[in-house]
């Protein structure tokens, strides 16, 4: 027997119709967190040094301020995404919203360092439900594939967008006031979305008796939280024996999560639908794709200011034409994936992204920034093609009341792709640097080098220009590992997405993609 549905909730249409007016202001409405959880990771950066001025962390505090707010997104997107669900996707959404918006006032103001990483925690469990409730009522509101390509389109512009003008906005902002204000401008956008939240967005909750999977939220961020620790603590600190064992233990615990995951009778994560290649090729997209991208943006923002000598503003500008080209494609995506065939336009567009990877190869100590432009706008375009693509997937290969924990999935493999790509990535171009001191006495980073370099006098500048070209080195290196792996990426995605689902336990429901060819979602029987 279904579950009685609150008046105002609706289900999603059997028969595709187009999306009125109301239901694209909707949209827009629906952006506002989006663009907020993204800008939130990126526009703390520059306030750290202000931070450290007026809280005094400790070098442990500083790292938690960081890093806990994407600790927990990561930890509990799947388990928000099944709350949402359940107890329906507006409301969860505008709950996050809310503990979202008053952690952010309690972080402006946070008087001491512990506070501030307690309101930072709290800013991730309201960001966790705020990404896959807003894609998933995209599913509902949006039934028509290729208005739902555009839609989703949309969201990621919105996501890449915050997350590229972050520092811009928190440079100006830092420049005229104090920095809680980069934590109080959520407040003004939040208000937008409770003011026309309700108005223009729909309720969607799925009508269901089966039991909520307590046991698989635990293990899940059991699982993930350690991992996700031991993979950006190594690459800030490396490698320690806790630091090891926090990982074994979280990646133990999340074998165990996925074991359970296949006895439980309504799971957290329907592993049935990784037999979906479509699916499968999608999220390995999220997740190197997000890999190259993280892990290349920040060596390329150390490379900006301390190898090109520019500040934290002309880089963040210099970063805009990527930005731009990743909004503009985005939003785009449907209609490559439209002329190519959605298999094609993944490949193409992982192929771009390998292409400016690689490109970065060419950049030296004195290279002019419109090749730094050139290589990031080209890649640029290949992540919002492939980025988009992979909500459409993901979206449309489960049923819609399943969207929200789909949404999920992606989700969390976009914030380990991101964590992979600072670990990996980040340790490779550290090594790199250090093994080419060529007799130098380098220190641990590039920063701390040319800080020493400024007391040496003369001698200073062979160290400052010794230390700048090995830097480049180990870029280069990440370049090149990031680059490999993305045309790997798009060989496998040549081959494997040639297949259909072929579960003999699950029955196939049609899922029309934007380029108009079908493909298996696995849907559990009843």
């Amino acid at each position: 027997m279904s579950a009685q549905l609150d008046p105002s909730t609706r289900l999603h249409p059997t028969t595709p119709g187009a999306a009125d007016r109301r239901t694209w202001l909707g949209l827009a409405v629906l952006t506002l967190p989006v663009f907020l959880v993204s800008m939130d990771v990126s526009v703390l950066y520059l306030a750290i040094p202000s931070i450290t001025d007026a809280l005094a962390p400790s070098a442990a505090q500083q790292l938690w301020i960081l890093d806990i707010y994407g600790f927990l997104i990561a930890g509990l997107l799947i388990t928000m995404g099944n709350v949402g669900d359940r107890v329906g996707r507006r409301r969860i959404l505008l709950a996050g919203a809310g503990l979202f918006g008053v952690a952010s006032v309690i972080a402006a103001f946070a008087p001491t360092a512990g506070i501030l990483i307690a309101a930072r925690a709290l800013m991730g469990i309201g960001g966790a439900t705020l990404l896959p409730s807003s894609l998933s009522l995209i599913a509902n509101m949006f039934p028509d594939a290729r208005e739902r390509g555009r839609a989703i389109g949309v969201w990621t512009a919105a996501f890449a967008g915050g997350s590229a003008v972050g520092p811009v906005i928190g440079g100006v902002l830092l420049h005229h006031f104090w920095w809680g204000v980069v934590f109080l401008i959520n407040v003004p956008v939040l208000v937008l979305l409770f003011v026309f939240g309700p108005r223009l967005i729909p309720e969607y909750r799925a009508a269901t008796t089966d039991p909520f999977d307590v046991l698989g939220v635990v293990l899940s961020m059991a699982g993930i939280l350690p991992l996700v620790y031991a993979v950006k603590t190594v690459a800030s600190d490396g490698a320690t024996t806790a630091v090891v064992v926090a990982g074994v233990v979280g990646a133990a615990l999340l074998i165990t999560f996925l074991l359970h995951q296949r006895r439980v009778a309504s799971p957290l994560l329907d592993l049935k639908l990784f037999g979906n290649a479509q699916f499968s090729g999608a999220v390995a997209v999220a997740l190197i794709g997000m890999m190259a991208l993280g892990g290349m943006s920040y060596l390329t923002g150390v490379y900006l200011q301390s190898v090109m000598g520019h500040d934290v503003l002309a880089a963040a500008i210099a970063g805009l034409p990527m930005a731009v080209a990743v909004a503009v494609f985005s939003i785009g995506a449907t209609r490559v994936a439209s002329f190519l065939g959605t298999r094609l336009a993944f490949v193409g567009s992982v192929g771009l992204a390998a292409a400016g990877n690689l490109g970065m190869l060419t950049l030296g100590t004195s290279s002019p920034v419109w090749v730094y432009i050139l290589c990031t706008t080209i890649a640029g375009i290949g992540y919002g093609i492939q980025f988009s693509l992979v909500s459409v997937v993901v979206v449309g290969s489960v049923p819609p009341e399943r969207s929200g924990a789909a949404s999920g999935i992606s989700e969390t493999s976009f914030e380990l792709g991101t964590a992979m790509g600072l670990a990996l990535l980040g340790s490779l171009a550290t090594l790199v640097f250090r093994d080419g001191d060529r007799g130098w006495a380098f220190g641990d980073t590039l920063g701390e080098t040319l800080h020493r370099s400024t007391d040496m006098g003369p001698a200073g500048d062979g160290l400052a220009a010794a230390a700048k070209q090995s830097f480049v080195d180990g870029m280069h290196a990440a370049s090149l590992a990031s680059g490999l792996a993305l045309l790997i990426l798009g060989a496998i995605l040549l081959v494997v997405m040639r297949d259909e689902p072929t579960d003999p336990q699950a029955e196939v429901a049609e899922v029309r993609l934007p380029d108009g060819e079908s493909v298996g979602a696995a849907r559990t029987r009843s």
